[in-house]
């Protein structure tokens, strides 16, 4: 259940507060802390390796905090058809031909939880998919280790899995989920 406010370094947050806005390059080093601090949910990554992540997505936004700006989360996203990005769970559905908007990571601070950022950022990730005429969004979850929560909340928003796979020199395995675009 979402709650309908957080305290945030001090002051009351509505969820209709916080504002969705693209990726700055200022914002990177709080990206890092947010992504770091959700491991193992998301792989640990240097700042080098995420500033080149954000840099080559389709589309990195940030959820920012009323008043200070500051990132309480973000998520970064690949449109389908993307030769040059490499990486294996994209990869993975672009070898089974979806034709799909990707979310590469989905991550809020534990203030953030609850508000609605999560549901805020899908909204706005299944407008830009029906946009570009995808059919999917696409995304993995992590398995084992164990992200239930992560997989009860794709759950209700309509995510089914389609598949599974060993990753990260199979040390981790996720579950392929992909929602029709709504």
């Amino acid at each position: 259940m979402t709650s309908t406010t957080a305290d945030i370094a001090g002051r009351t947050v509505e969820p209709d507060d916080v504002v969705l806005r693209p990726a700055r390059t200022d914002d990177i080093e709080r990206i890092v802390e947010l992504n770091n601090a959700s491991a193992p949910a998301v792989p640990i990554t240097p700042i080098e390796d995420m500033a080149r992540l954000v840099e080559d997505s389709t589309l990195t936004l940030v959820a920012a905090a009323p008043e200070s700006d500051e990132a309480l989360g973000f998520v970064v996203t690949f449109d389908g058809g993307i030769d040059d990005f490499d990486a294996e769970n994209y990869t993975w559905f672009e070898d089974r031909d979806f034709s799909h908007y990707y979310v590469d990571r989905i991550v809020l601070g534990e203030e953030a939880r609850g508000l609605g950022i999560g549901q805020q950022f899908y909204d706005r990730i299944f407008e830009i998919a029906r946009a570009e005429g995808r059919d999917a969004v696409t995304c993995e979850v992590n398995i084992d280790p164990m992200n239930a929560g992560s997989l009860r909340f794709h759950g209700r928003l309509g995510f089914e899995g389609h598949g599974e796979q060993r990753i990260h020199e199979n040390t981790v395995t996720v579950r392929k989920l992909a929602a029709p675009v709504r």
